[in-house]
């Protein structure tokens, strides 16, 4: 164990350095010693910049309320039988489409139970592992909270600034129900904001086509549109139906 005097042990405590003083504490006194002063710091540091980065992911992913927040981009099954593409997978799952350049979006459309959800928290999960400020909410949700905002003072402002902040935002379900009204030009308030900025995943029942349609056909419908095809990796996740399968390895 580390010889470290107590005072030293109270002044890291202080600092908010505990990860470090567990890392000095978990050296070992006799084998440290073989160790030249660079060494042992080095050591050190990196055992203490693990915790944090494991903290630091916890707390991001935690954040994030993932609907499934076991979901994993490494353990999608039945890639080939569902149709996906392993290499898009790969790809997305390095996060470079968040990058600034790029700030990219990706829709998961595809039919009910075909795993939409699953890969939607997977890839929020595997942002979170990159340190990305991350957030998944179904849209209904959304909307809920958009009426409950409304009624508060400077509530509007405060929720668009909360959506549009994130670097990714995961909005599953998405035109499950036919936005209207003010849900309407807040969509399209949000997704101005988010536009070139930040990326955002849209899981969805309804192909490109349906689009349109589903947002109003007027205008509202052709500006938000506007800023999310352009600039979108579209990703099928077919027929398949996941919960049909689990349901049948379960029994």
């Amino acid at each position: 164990m580390s010889s470290l005097d107590i005072e030293t042990k109270r002044k890291l405590r202080e600092m908010n350095a505990t990860d470090m003083l567990q890392a000095f504490e978990a050296q070992d006194e006799a084998m440290s010693m073989a160790l030249s002063f660079d060494e042992r710091v080095r050591l050190i540091v990196d055992e203490a910049h693990s915790a944090f980065t494991t903290s630091k992911v916890g707390g991001l992913i935690s954040r994030a309320k993932l609907r499934y927040p076991n979901a994993d981009l490494r353990q999608v099954d039945l890639v080939e039988e569902r149709g996906l593409n392993r290499n898009m997978l790969a790809s997305i799952g390095s996060c470079a489409f968040i990058d600034q350049n790029q700030n990219q979006n990706v829709v998961f459309q595809g039919f009910t139970g075909s795993g939409k959800s699953y890969l939607g928290c997977a890839l929020a999960k595997q942002a979170c592992r990159n340190s990305i400020r991350t957030q998944y909410v179904r849209m209904p949700d959304l909307e809920e909270e958009w009426v409950q905002a409304q009624d508060k003072p400077l509530g509007a402002a405060k929720f668009l600034k909360k959506y549009g902040a994130f670097t990714l935002l995961v909005v599953d379900e998405w035109l499950l129900d036919r936005p209207s009204g003010d849900f309407l030009r807040m969509l399209l308030e949000l997704m101005e904001r988010r536009y070139g900025s930040a990326s955002t995943v849209f899981c969805t029942q309804y192909q490109q086509k349906d689009w349109h349609q589903r947002l109003g056909s007027g205008v509202h419908a052709d500006a938000i549109m506007d800023r999310i095809i352009h600039n979108t990796i579209w990703i099928e996740t077919g027929s398949y139906n996941m919960r049909e399968k689990i349901g049948a390895v379960q029994e």
